[in-house]
């Protein structure tokens, strides 16, 4: 039987979902990937072992389906995040795209809007729209930052459903302040979600919106396992808010979403969070070592709280990426004008990708 064939159109998609491309970062099998800001560093030995023991108990229960509230799971993300957090306050799921999603499922959908300041993380408008739910970009500063006042003017006149505050900002890698989120809470109706996938490599003395929690139950705070944690295939987000949302979340969550083989990965991984996380002082060391060398190139790094820097004065991109990528190294075009972003690798990735750039030769 010979297969059939259609294209997308000759489909009955949703209207709001024509013309849409999917999430699609290049993938190729080059000796130095340095484009999607994972952690690069493999988990340690020690902390694998670990892993393995407690899936291989979980392996023999898999019959059954897993604890639906991953109890274990929540009380160790409280554990890590301090801040008197409680497993009541915390909820998780495949990457912190499907808590962002849950959150986009129960507060927006049709005839509600999310909203972000643009540039920032793509996923953002596909799950807003994903969900049925229009989405509105606001702007930026020339430098990619956000001020207070500015911020909550935008906010205050597009009113949103949901806002996302991307917290460092990616693709920028641009701290936000907590001025900033106190700012546009106050005159936001809606959910406002505070991204903070690479909160880790923030200065360790830079507060995290964890501390703002308190008294605002419109307020959550995500994270991710997938860059400090080196658990990118691992996929686990999760997020800190007002038990009262946590409850709004399980009304649209698949049942027993989170496997029970994720679970003790996860819980493994936590246990051994002081081990895991010795990675992101020399992620941090590497992210600064192509800050400065990128300027001694004559290019523009951005400041970059996160795994990954952000650096303009690039002439041609496109050509830029072709060389790199012809040179074994692949990193990110993000759409920007005269910008490329690279992640922070290991030592040699970093040494790799810095020759390579200095063989094509110096920013114009």
């Amino acid at each position: 039987m010979g297969r059939v064939t259609a294209s997308l159109a000759d489909l009955p998609l949703r209207d709001d979902l024509r013309g849409l491309s999917p999430y699609g970062a290049p993938q190729a099998p080059l000796p130095i990937a340095l484009n999607v800001n994972e952690n690069t560093h493999p988990v340690p030995d020690a902390v694998a072992s670990d892993i393995l023991d407690d899936i291989a108990v979980a392996l023999r229960d898999v019959n059954r389906y897993p604890d639906r509230e991953f109890t274990t799971l929540r009380e160790g993300f409280a554990d890590y995040l301090g801040h008197g957090l409680v497993a009541d306050q915390i909820w998780a799921g495949n990457g912190s795209n499907e808590v962002l999603q849950h959150i986009l499922q129960a507060f927006g959908g049709p005839g509600r809007t999310a909203f972000s300041f643009a540039p920032t993380y793509s996923m953002y408008p596909l799950i807003a729209k994903g969900t049925g739910a229009t989405w509105v970009a606001g702007t930026r500063q020339p430098d990619y930052s956000l001020t207070p006042d500015d911020a909550a003017a935008q906010v205050e006149d597009a009113d949103p459903d949901v806002i996302l505050l991307c917290a460092p900002n990616n693709p920028t890698g641009t701290p936000l302040s907590l001025d900033v989120i106190e700012a546009v809470y106050e005159v936001s109706r809606g959910i406002v979600v505070v991204d903070e996938a690479y909160q880790e490599f923030a200065p360790h003395d830079a507060p995290s919106a964890l501390t703002l929690l308190d008294g605002r139950p419109r307020l959550a705070v995500s994270r991710t396992m997938s860059k400090a944690f080196a658990f990118a295939g691992a996929r686990v987000g999760y997020l800190a808010a007002d038990p009262a949302l946590i409850d709004a979340l399980r009304l649209v969550r698949l049942p027993y979403h989170l496997s029970a083989l994720t679970q003790a990965a996860a819980i493994a991984a936590l246990r051994n969070s002081d081990v895991m996380l010795g990675m992101v002082e020399e992620i941090v060391e590497q992210r600064n070592r192509i800050s400065a060398t990128l300027e001694a190139l004559g290019y523009t790094p951005h400041e970059s709280w996160s795994n990954f820097v952000l650096f303009g004065g690039v002439s041609d991109p496109a050509s830029v990426w072709q060389q790199l990528y012809d040179r074994g190294v692949l990193i990110r075009d993000v759409g920007i004008p005269g910008h490329l972003r690279v992640t922070a690798g290991t030592e040699a990735e970093t040494t790799a990708f810095l020759e390579a750039l200095a063989s094509i030769g110096s920013a114009s």
